[in-house]
């Protein structure tokens, strides 16, 4: 039988927090691993203890997860991350809308999208690249200049992950005008995402080639992990929208990222309150 321990962790995670959770899971024991986090040991692993224990860490602001003992990041082949609110701190479409005073009708289609309440991620994204035309191309490094930001913990978990010998993959319904950079900066393995039409300096409110949807997101994972010879138990997937959802499926470790209440509910992991590198503390070497 598996042992299992239950990594708790918050900015403002206090030692009440951890030893009421050490209670409720029944653990034997607790290591802290720093200021804000703690693994719980051998815990119970039953459907009531792993309720009880979300219910009461969700009202407290403290993200959990139940984790097999012995987890070796090493182990772990490819980093797979969505870019637009995962990533990074911005939806780049609504962003550079914003630039011409659209942001408010841009806003509402991806809201709309990423809850899964616009079900066709293609149409949405043409509905939304269309109210673009005639915006200057110049918004798009205006965007990554003044409103890009990476998501914390972004850095430490991309330069860990690579020093462990992961491949990591950038995977976006958002444009490869934002995925090419990030893939410099970051040193990132490989990036894919669709291509906004430029003609004259201004966009032309179409898009190049076939839409990266969420088929093509998951199309993309599984590629780049044949590539890399991972097998789903050695993939990590991170995203926060109905169109992740196909990525993250093929994960051993699918994170849902301060995400849309449809992809907690349908993703075994997830982070509400840390950063990115909050990921990190579920491996314990």
């Amino acid at each position: 039988m598996t042992t299992h321990h239950l990594v708790v962790q918050s900015p403002g995670l206090t030692l009440e927090h951890a030893e009421q959770l050490a209670a409720l899971a029944q653990a034997q024991g607790v290591a802290r691993i720093s200021a804000t986090a703690a693994r719980l040991l051998d815990v119970q692993y039953d459907d009531a203890t792993r309720a009880e224990v979300a219910a009461w860490a969700d009202s407290r602001g403290v993200d959990t997860a139940f984790v097999p003992a012995g987890l070796r990041l090493a182990d772990c082949k490819v980093l797979a991350m969505d870019m637009d609110s995962t990533l990074i701190n911005i939806e780049c479409i609504d962003e550079i809308a914003g630039v011409a005073g659209l942001k408010d009708q841009v806003a509402a289609i991806t809201e709309a999208a990423m809850r899964g309440e616009i079900k066709d991620f293609s149409e949405s994204l043409r509905r939304r690249v269309a109210l673009l035309r005639g915006v200057p191309a110049g918004a798009l490094e205006q965007v990554y200049t003044e409103k890009l930001r990476l998501n914390p913990g972004a850095e430490t978990l991309v330069a860990t992950a690579r020093a462990a010998g992961i491949k990591v993959l950038l995977v976006s319904g958002g444009f490869t005008f934002f995925t090419e950079r990030l893939r410099e900066r970051l040193k990132l393995d490989a990036a894919h995402a669709n291509t906004l039409e430029i003609k004259n300096g201004v966009l032309t409110g179409q898009v190049l080639g076939d839409i990266l949807d969420g088929d093509a997101k998951a199309r993309h994972l599984r590629e780049f992990a044949a590539l890399h010879g991972a097998a789903p138990s050695q993939i990590i997937a991170l995203g926060d929208g109905a169109n992740d959802l196909k990525m993250l499926s093929l994960a051993g470790f699918p994170v849902a990222y301060h995400a849309k209440p449809l992809v907690r509910q349908q993703t075994r992991y997830a982070l509400n309150v840390c950063g990115l590198d909050g990921v990190l503390n579920w491996f314990e070497s």
